[in-house]
């Protein structure tokens, strides 16, 4: 089984994760930012991982730090669990409907930490969370995930729709990524022999 466990504590934030990629989609999150629960309760379902996330943060301030910190901690978790990421699909990608919102995700965890992302949502907040840290959230993720992750939104309407729907795709992009292939078992995914 891949799993991983991180402790990441600064002066701003205090955040403990738990990470199972064959998981059955259970979760425990709790991060102070509702809406960002939510999305990562989402992401761990559709993608069948366990995950466990609790984050304290200087929600105080502003949610920036927490929102953050908590993509670094997702991300070190996913790096953690994969390991030497002998024998992975590597990439993955998912196009989601949702209602009358359409997004796509695509996700290389070849090492290099590259994001392009655009959501579409024109309101400053979408629950409780402040909509301009998701690009942050998903920032951390690639920085300490070691993966290319790009994310649109096509169309839509609803500001919710537009955010879940990135987020059932990256969980979606990310099993079939994390996912391993028999035939490939033992190899590296790459034609470098490095990642």
């Amino acid at each position: 089984m891949r799993t991983a466990s991180i402790q990441r504590e600064t002066r701003e934030t205090a955040i403990r994760g738990v990470l199972k990629l064959e998981g059955r989609g259970r979760y425990q999150i709790s991060t102070g930012v509702s809406f960002l629960d939510h999305m990562l309760e989402l992401f761990a379902r559709h993608g069948g991982f366990d995950l466990t996330l609790e984050a304290r943060g200087d929600l105080h301030v502003d949610q920036h730090h927490t929102v953050e910190d908590t993509g670094i901690v997702l991300g070190q978790l996913f790096s953690k669990a994969l390991g030497d990421r002998r024998g992975i699909n590597r990439a993955g990608y998912f196009v989601m409907p949702m209602d009358e919102t359409l997004a796509v995700v695509a996700v290389d965890l070849g090492g290099r930490p590259a994001l392009v992302y655009r959501d579409l949502v024109r309101v400053r907040k979408v629950g409780d969370l402040d909509v301009e840290l998701v690009e942050d959230f998903f920032g951390g993720f690639v920085q300490h995930a070691g993966a290319n992750l790009h994310a649109r939104v096509l169309y839509g309407r609803s500001s919710h729709h537009k955010l879940e729907a990135i987020f059932k795709c990256f969980a979606r992009a990310m099993k079939f990524a994390c996912s391993k292939d028999r035939r490939l078992r033992g190899e590296l995914p790459s034609t470098k022999g490095l990642l």
